[in-house]
């Protein structure tokens, strides 16, 4: 079971039992999210600006909430994710509050066999490039679905976050992307008390293989920010600093936490 060629299947198990447990918790608000609260952060909207009109595919989307708060910014938005379960729940939710967002189940790779269009912008954000071995066939997706000049808008956790503990105690992962990482997780960073077991394979990437598997593949880097925050209470240790602003309690604003990229196709 432990090898690369079953990594979708380990990966896409757990987030189908991830699901529910994320739809029912505090975290993902989804009362609020249906009462219209928008679920994107600052740190991504400065970089989308006005989408009106735009044409958006969102990676790795779970259960669709950003990709439905871009329809309700007026954009014309599919979402593509490779957990069954998220995108089941993800069209009941945008048929519910009638919005007209496609919602696509693949793995990313194989995107572009199941989806025959160009975007404006291509959107993935936080916890999303950890679940690919390969980041140049990741770039090369990408790639392919951007209009000459579209854009790709990412913002992730920082690298340096993935080196330490859970607890953030001392160094415990390679920066670089030397081995999978095939780990046994009891809970899940939106309920850590949820009663739930479940395996995921994951590899870490340094910021130069992210950034050079974009430059390789067509795109134009025209900004790279750093953050000393997450926008969200997603590991152990943490405490808010400032409303919706989190760091870990005893790094302060040593290390950085979040990054966020703006590219275009050339």
């Amino acid at each position: 079971m432990e090898n690369k060629l079953d990594y979708i299947n380990i990966n896409k198990q757990t987030w189908n039992n991830k699901t529910d447990v994320h739809i029912a918790s505090e975290f993902y608000d989804m009362q609020g999210f249906l009462d219209g609260k928008s679920t994107l952060n600052s740190i991504e909207l400065e970089l989308l600006g006005d989408i009106k009109g735009k044409n958006i595919l969102h990676l790795q989307c779970h259960f669709g909430q950003d990709t439905m708060t871009f329809s309700r910014m007026g954009a014309k938005a599919t979402g593509v994710d490779l957990s069954d379960k998220a995108i089941e729940r993800a069209r009941e939710f945008a048929a519910k509050l009638n919005l007209d967002t496609t919602f696509v189940c693949c793995d990313i790779y194989d995107a572009p066999k199941f989806i025959d269009e160009k975007f404006d912008i291509v959107f993935t954000s936080y916890g999303t490039i950890g679940w690919f071995p390969d980041l140049d066939k990741w770039a090369k997706v990408i790639s392919h679905f951007l209009k000459p000049n579209g854009k790709f808008i990412m913002a992730d956790f920082h690298p340096v976050v993935w080196m330490f503990d859970n607890d953030f105690k001392e160094i415990f992962y390679n920066y670089f992307n030397v081995e999978p990482i095939i780990e046994d997780e009891s809970g899940t960073y939106a309920d850590k008390e949820a009663e739930l077991s479940t395996q995921t394979m994951t590899w870490n990437h340094p910021t130069s293989e992210l950034l050079n598997s974009l430059i390789n593949n067509g795109l134009e880097i025209n900004c790279f920010n750093e953050y000393d925050y997450s926008p969200y209470n997603c590991f152990n240790e943490m405490e808010e600093f400032e409303p919706n602003k989190f760091r870990i309690k005893h790094f302060g604003n040593k290390i950085p936490m979040v990054y966020s990229i703006l590219a275009n196709k050339k």
